[in-house]
């Protein structure tokens, strides 16, 4: 298997300017991703909400153990 040398840079959204980009041309601190593709990274915001509220549900203490 060979690396490819023209890796595609991936899809990001920006924080910033509400809009999506196919690589990075913006800065990092700015972006979300890389996604594999614009649909996804369309969706990165409900991506975000989704995982920080699992992440949430998984940091609660149980108290009824």
């Amino acid at each position: 298997m060979t690396d490819d040398p023209n890796p595609d840079p991936g899809w990001y959204y920006n924080t910033k300017t509400n809009q999506v980009e196919h690589g990075t041309r913006s800065r990092s601190v700015d972006l979300l991703g890389p996604y594999p593709d614009r649909a996804t990274a369309e969706r990165a915001l409900d991506i975000a909400r989704e995982r920080t509220a699992a992440a949430d549900k998984a940091d609660r203490w149980d108290n009824d153990d």
